[in-house]
């Protein structure tokens, strides 16, 4: 009890979760809009905790995308179900060339997104770095902005942001 308790604390006490600076995306707002080849996975996921990991093709980011759906498994077998998980693929000419190889790396439940050149770039939308983590409630405003090092799946900080955004009232009372 008193190590979740504690974990909990931790997180608290983070800016936005992570080790972002002050102009990052708020916390407890919507993100901004984006889409990619016409679909908005965020709209598509009102109503659910969300989780949005910010991945590219590198040996760590492959890594974090194969323990990605362990994570939502465990979360699942402990009740946390109706989770959204979404990887978007960074927008750089060496992440498409490499997409192919993180969208094996996760399991068919995970959507992964890529992004094209001429398309505004989500990453930068949304203030985020490769690794990070951005975990939103069900009423899609953000939770917490995880980035390195709080980001690695090894750690219990993403595990523990998703248990807070669904348990938790951190941004207020949600109509959903």
């Amino acid at each position: 009890m008193w190590k979740g308790l504690g974990l909990a604390l931790a997180l608290c006490l983070l800016p936005y979760g992570g080790t972002e600076s002050q102009d990052q995306s708020p916390v407890c707002k919507p993100p901004p809009a984006w889409s990619i080849k016409d679909q908005n996975p965020m709209l598509n996921s009102m109503g659910r905790v969300t989780v949005v990991a910010l991945l590219q093709a590198s040996y760590l980011c492959l890594l974090q995308a194969s323990r990605l759906d362990d994570l939502r498994i465990k979360l699942d077998k402990e009740g946390y179900s109706n989770v959204s998980y979404i990887v978007v693929n960074h927008q750089g000419i060496s992440s498409q060339l490499k997409y192919i190889h993180l969208k094996n790396k996760v399991s068919d439940h995970i959507p992964v997104y890529p992004q094209e050149e001429n398309q505004t770039d989500v990453w930068t939308l949304l203030n985020g770095n490769k690794d990070d983590f951005l975990v939103y409630d069900r009423c899609g405003r953000l939770v917490y902005h995880l980035g390195l090092p709080y980001s690695f799946l090894t750690f219990p900080y993403v595990e523990e942001a998703i248990k807070i955004a669904y348990c938790g009232n951190k941004c207020g009372i949600c109509s959903y």
